[in-house]
């Protein structure tokens, strides 16, 4: 098995007299046994002699850091979103680049993480632990404000929002757009990954602050500044970087919409199920509860994340990856389940019959699938592409794939005919690749309408879906 390896990001502004000192103390810094590290330093366009001082300790230490360089300054954020964006470690530490924060102290920062328990873990300078510098009053009280300010936007109870001691799962951290540039980095990561619901640990941390005369950077306006980036980010739901997951965010905070389709399916599924493609669990929630065995899977690591923080509470939940299109990720699986759960899962698939035979494999004699598809060719648009669809199918299209895989078709249900003119209207005509929040929370607030005149609206159905036995 790989060990895991680690990405240091240093972004570094102004720091000739630390950076060389604090580099050292990175390379020797104790890590778990068997892990890797990478150091990367993004120099936010210095203008002292830091960009020299590290050019030199590359030089002698040659492939221990990898240095890229800002035309100018932007801000610690940007600085950090560069370092991202060159990452390979599977976990990443945030690494100022003086000599307030003590690089001996990573193992602490990593346990969590490597245990399994954490996706995101902050060194706390004020919890009881260690040793620390006293220094301003002023400066400790402003910390204290922004973080109960933060913790309620995010709601959480964090002792120390503006710790510069973050370590995260490098594919969660990545996939959460940063918008701030200066210091607002820090409240916009913790409210962003609250809204991401991942377990978040503290671990307490010795801190060696510097005071203003000795070079200390954040000030009273970065304090009013961060104030502000935490109300954006408590008014403004701003998760994903790509619209496949955030359409699927969306869609979390339509309740009455999952329940309608999972009320629609539960009569056709047994007692033990295999869900293929179900994303953050919106209905893995609802058809999970009094089964004997519950399969959730996906191909996505923050997806399968994000399963686990949500159904960690269920004792019958399994959570494994699994891609429809790969006959090895269902070897274990053969015949094992009475029921088959595939919704919106087919279209994203280009060889749809070799995934509907890989679903025939893992269901027993008799089984159930229960397939729901997108229906209509002729509404395809953009928000098809930006949930990666190759298609959308018709009723004998479906019976069809259905047939060759195996399958007895017992019915093909037409579902949801109330979302037919919006999908048209927002991915053909007006060429949107996300749902607007507000227009499906209205829609959500009527469901209980949609549920009793669905059946008799006078155009096609937004979705199939395809009951067969095997």
């Amino acid at each position: 098995m790989r060990s895991p390896s680690l990405s240091i990001l240093v972004p570094l502004y102004n720091e000739e007299e630390y950076i060389a000192a604090i580099l050292e103390r990175v390379l020797r810094a104790p890590l778990p046994e068997g892990m890797d590290r990478e150091i990367i330093v993004v120099d936010d366009g210095s203008d002292d002699g830091s960009a020299d001082v590290v050019t030199g300790f590359v030089e002698r230490h040659p492939g221990a850091v990898r240095f890229v360089r800002h035309p100018r300054n932007r801000g610690k954020g940007a600085a950090i979103r560069t370092a991202l964006e060159h990452a390979r470690g599977e976990f990443t530490i945030i690494q100022d680049a003086d000599l307030e924060y003590d690089p001996d102290e990573y193992p602490k920062l990593l346990r969590p993480l490597l245990e399994g328990k954490a996706d995101a873990v902050y060194g706390s300078r004020f919890l009881v632990a260690g040793e620390r510098r006293v220094l301003y009053f002023w400066h400790a009280l402003a910390n204290w404000m922004l973080t109960t300010f933060c913790n309620m936007a995010a709601d959480l109870n964090l002792t120390d929002v503006e710790t510069c001691y973050k370590a995260f799962r490098t594919s969660l951290v990545r996939s959460i757009p940063i918008r701030s540039d200066r210091f607002g980095i820090e409240p916009e990561l913790t409210i962003k990954l609250a809204q991401r619901e991942v377990r978040i640990y503290e671990t307490p941390i010795s801190y060696h602050g510097r005071t203003y005369e000795e070079g200390k950077k954040i000030g009273f306006r970065d304090a009013v500044a961060a104030f502000g980036v935490i109300l954006r980010f408590w008014l403004v739901r701003d998760i994903y970087k790509e619209a496949g997951p955030e359409v699927l965010e969306t869609l979390s905070g339509a309740p009455r919409f999952n329940q309608w389709m999972a009320d629609t399916i539960r009569p056709f599924a047994g007692r033990r199920v295999l869900e293929i493609g179900a994303g953050i669990g919106n209905l893995t929630r609802h058809l999970a509860r009094r089964r004997e065995r519950y399969i959730a899977t996906d191909v996505d690591d923050e997806h399968l994340a994000r399963l686990r923080t949500r159904l960690r509470h269920r004792p019958n939940l399994e959570i494994r990856r699994c891609n429809l299109a790969d006959p090895a990720d269902f070897r274990g699986l053969e015949a094992s389940v009475d029921t088959v759960v595939c919704l919106n899962v087919l279209e994203h698939v280009e060889d749809d019959l070799a995934g509907l035979r890989n679903i025939h494999g893992a269901l027993a004699r008799g089984g159930r699938a229960i397939v729901l598809v997108p229906h209509g060719q002729g509404i395809f648009g953009a928000l098809d592409k930006a949930l990666g669809h190759y298609r959308r199918y018709s009723r004998d299209e479906l019976r069809k794939r259905m047939e060759q895989a195996g399958f007895a078709v017992e019915r093909i249900l037409e579902f949801n005919r109330i979302s037919w003119p919006g999908w048209y209207i927002n991915g053909r005509l007006l060429k949107r690749s996300t749902i607007p929040p507000l227009q499906l929370r209205f829609f959500d607030r009527l469901v209980w309408l949609w549920r009793r005149v669905d059946r008799w609206l006078p155009w096609p159905p937004a979705s199939l879906i395809a009951v067969g036995r095997k």
